[in-house]
């Protein structure tokens, strides 16, 4: 990377959560006292996942976590290492050869479990000890917490998988996200509801909240439409594929969005996903959905 002075966050940062938030906050303010770029240093793949070989859902893509980095924190850069070669390396050398020497870091931030290099040696004492040695400053941020609960990726992925994101949000500090382009559907929205819809597949690896009716909204083109949106597998839907599926019917909007980029906002379950004896009775529902919608968002 070009020679820049760099004060860097080190994490994972899934969902970019108020605890990461205090974490980013403190790069800002070290950066500004420096000069130096507000930068994070984040992996491609779940670390817990790759060590464990246990499916971990994530609360947010690669793309989505450094949307909030950059959108709610300030950081101006982002640095996506690929971590299965990152586990590999010596504890010293991650620090002095990379952090150091490749991108120039002056102030290292990192939590208080953050863990690094082979066999996961690197720890938040020796990074401190090691910076010291090197003449760089180090913060370690403590835990955050709000509640009386520790705020952490894993007990917000438990509130989306739940469907719980009115809680979930006060633990982010903003609505869980999806940004995805929009694919075709089978056209049943505008055609049975007169609404049109955005359909959306959730990314591998990426967190499915629990199947039922959300209220959201839907970001595209600097534009917000508050939409239903159904997450599931469609059961009322007589040649439904049985793939899960995120649908959002989107209010007091005429157009057509396929091949877009849209970021959608989860902010409220209405309802779980059920079978509906017709199309008719399903569209009834969704008109009602959207009246409740509309009084969610004061519209």
């Amino acid at each position: 990377m070009e020679n820049q002075r760099r004060v860097i966050a080190l994490g994972f940062f899934d969902g970019v959560h108020l605890g990461h938030r205090a974490l980013l906050r403190k790069v800002r303010e070290r950066a500004e006292g420096l000069e130096a770029v507000p930068c994070a240093f984040t992996f491609d793949k779940s670390p817990t996942a790759v060590i464990t070989g246990q499916a971990v859902p994530l609360l947010s893509s690669v793309e989505d976590r450094v949307w909030l980095m950059r959108q709610f924190c300030g950081i101006q850069e982002v640095v996506v290492a690929p971590f299965d070669a990152m586990q590999r390396m010596d504890w010293e050398d991650f620090i002095v050869r990379y952090l150091v020497q490749e991108l120039g870091v002056v102030h290292v931030v990192a939590g208080h479990d953050f863990h690094f290099g082979y066999m996961g040696r690197g720890n938040p004492e020796r990074l401190k000890a090691k910076c010291a040695q090197l003449g760089i400053d180090c913060d370690i941020i403590e835990k955050v917490e709000q509640d009386g609960i520790t705020i952490s990726s894993t007990y917000i992925r438990n509130l989306v998988a739940q469907g719980e994101m009115e809680r979930a949000r006060e633990f982010l500090g903003h609505p869980h996200i999806l940004t995805q382009q929009v694919s075709h559907g089978k056209g049943i929205g505008r055609s049975v509801l007169g609404f049109p819809t955005v359909n959306l597949r959730i990314p591998d690896r990426v967190i499915v909240p629990a199947f039922g009716v959300y209220a959201t909204r839907v970001w595209f083109d600097g534009q917000c439409q508050a939409a239903v949106t159904n997450v599931g597998v469609r059961p009322t839907v007589a040649d439904n594929d049985g793939r899960v599926t995120v649908e959002g019917f989107i209010l007091d909007f005429d157009g057509a969005l396929y091949g877009r980029q849209v970021r959608m906002e989860f902010y409220k379950r209405l309802r779980g996903e059920r079978k509906f004896s017709s199309m008719d009775a399903l569209a009834d529902e969704i008109r009602n959905n959207a009246e409740q919608t509309r009084a969610y968002f004061g519209g």
